[in-house]
């Protein structure tokens, strides 16, 4: 059983903090690991730090070998110690997640610039596509139709990484382009994203954040613990939020308010939290 985040109504919204034991570990080293530039953690700390938002030892060491496997983290031993590492291509993803997270309604735009990509990948390559789903939406894509995305910015470099990465180039195209003045995008766009969903995930951030202290009586526990509640929240927005033009259409209701809220909390967090990480992970 997972810990959730109960507040009535805007818990509802958010569907409580129930990420996967995976996610939690890569949100728990991007975190707390990579900025500090250190090689390894222990294993055993990770399983306790899972234990705190309600996982069993057996499930975290499941995620933890599952990570492993996907070639995500590398493990070693020294002497009946097990340490883990982050992989390159881990360190890579998070800090492209991280560039995405952290400039998120960072300034207006205003892009004449889109682009378009399409797909036909073979279904003994479902994998690759689910990923390439996935990434494509953290990108600020959505979903015209099966097989073909939109995105209202020139994304031609991340996406041929991507492409590359996941070794699906020769089943993909990409068009860069700009709307037709005659056609009433406005209206295109808003079937492609739920933007009154989208408005309602900001107000209920907010409304749930808003409470929320770094100082005081908190402890170095209780600050790890909401710090990754707030990341992990937070983090969701890029896969729902495309950061449309906002002469085309109104920037969401309570997003900069949301903003301010993670960008103000997060760094006031980081000592405690990071004291925490680092008590429970040292052997």
């Amino acid at each position: 059983m997972t810990t959730r985040v109960n507040s009535g109504e805007a818990g509802d919204v958010l569907r409580g903090f129930e990420p996967a034991p995976q996610d939690l570990v890569l949100s728990l080293l991007g975190a707390h690991l990579v900025p500090r530039d250190r090689g390894e953690v222990w294993s055993g700390g990770l399983v306790r730090l899972l234990g705190e938002f309600g996982f069993s030892a057996g499930a975290a060491r499941v995620a933890l070998n599952r990570l492993v496997g996907r070639e995500l983290l590398s493990r070693s031993k020294d002497g009946r110690h097990v340490h883990y590492a982050l992989t390159p291509r881990t360190v890579a993803v998070l800090a492209e997640g991280d560039r995405r997270i952290f400039t998120l309604g960072s300034s207006p735009r205003h892009e004449a610039t889109w682009t378009v990509l399409w797909h036909s990948i073979p279904e003994d390559r479902r994998l690759a596509r689910t990923r390439l789903v996935r990434r494509l939406r953290f990108l600020g894509f959505g979903s015209v139709q099966d097989g073909t995305w939109l995105a209202p910015r020139d994304r031609e470099s991340e996406v041929a990484k991507l492409l590359d990465e996941l070794d699906v180039a020769a089943h993909a195209g990409v068009l860069l382009g700009r709307p037709a003045t005659a056609v009433d995008f406005g209206t295109f766009v808003a079937r492609v994203w739920d933007l009154a969903e989208l408005a309602e995930r900001y107000r209920a951030f907010v409304e749930h954040f808003r409470g929320q202290r770094a100082g005081g009586t908190l402890g170095d526990r209780e600050a790890l613990l909401l710090r990754t509640r707030l990341v992990h929240t937070f983090r969701e927005f890029p896969f729902h939020d495309p950061e449309l033009p906002e002469d085309l259409v109104p920037a969401p209701a309570h997003r900069a308010e949301a903003v301010r809220l993670f960008h103000d909390l997060y760094p006031a967090l980081g000592p405690a939290a990071q004291r925490y990480f680092d008590e429970v992970t040292v052997p």
